[in-house]
């Protein structure tokens, strides 16, 4: 009997442990579950491209735009898969609403009246490898001076050729 409950301690202690969040390659953003009992799908020696297409604003301006932490789960999902690091490329475009959460925080300040939460995010994203752009046609759109953006997050023409141009060479698009 005591090895029955030995056993069942194990199994619920193993269960409760990859409940927790973990973070393989972008610390504090995008957490990721350990899942003992899944099936791996994943290729450690096949390159992965991935662009995001980031459009939809986060639901409160004192939050972190989940659409934007999905890229950084992105990538701390597949280095959890047991993909290295140096074998997952990320491109992430910015647009539209979206645009809003990159803005610096003095901009971002006046705007909303909170300091900008992506901005650490943005951080850790730049320090990952993610190269991150914002859509030229967007910004004029909007009237946002290009000044005001974050320096994480360069500018490209557009959104539509940033997209057009990545998924040229190969790469899969997740839309946010």
């Amino acid at each position: 009997m005591k090895r029955c409950y030995l056993l069942i301690f194990l199994l619920v202690t193993q269960w409760a442990a990859a409940q927790k969040p973990v973070f393989p390659l972008v610390k504090d953003f995008g957490p990721a579950f350990e899942v003992p009992f899944a099936v791996t799908v994943t290729d450690p020696g096949m390159e992965y491209k991935i662009l995001v297409d980031v459009v939809t604003a986060g639901a409160k301006p004192e939050q972190i735009n989940e659409n934007l932490e999905n890229v950084a789960r992105i990538i701390n999902l597949h280095a959890l898969a047991g993909i290295p690091a140096e074998k997952i490329r990320v491109v992430a475009v910015i647009h539209g609403p979206a645009i809003m959460n990159i803005l610096n925080n003095e901009t971002y300040q006046q705007k909303f009246g909170v300091q900008n939460p992506n901005l650490p995010l943005l951080a850790a994203l730049k320090k990952a490898g993610v190269q991150l752009y914002v859509c030229g046609q967007t910004l004029f759109k909007r009237n946002i001076d290009i000044n005001t953006v974050t320096p994480e997050v360069k500018p490209s023409l557009s959104a539509i050729t940033t997209v057009s141009t990545f998924v040229s060479k190969g790469y899969t698009v997740f839309k946010y």
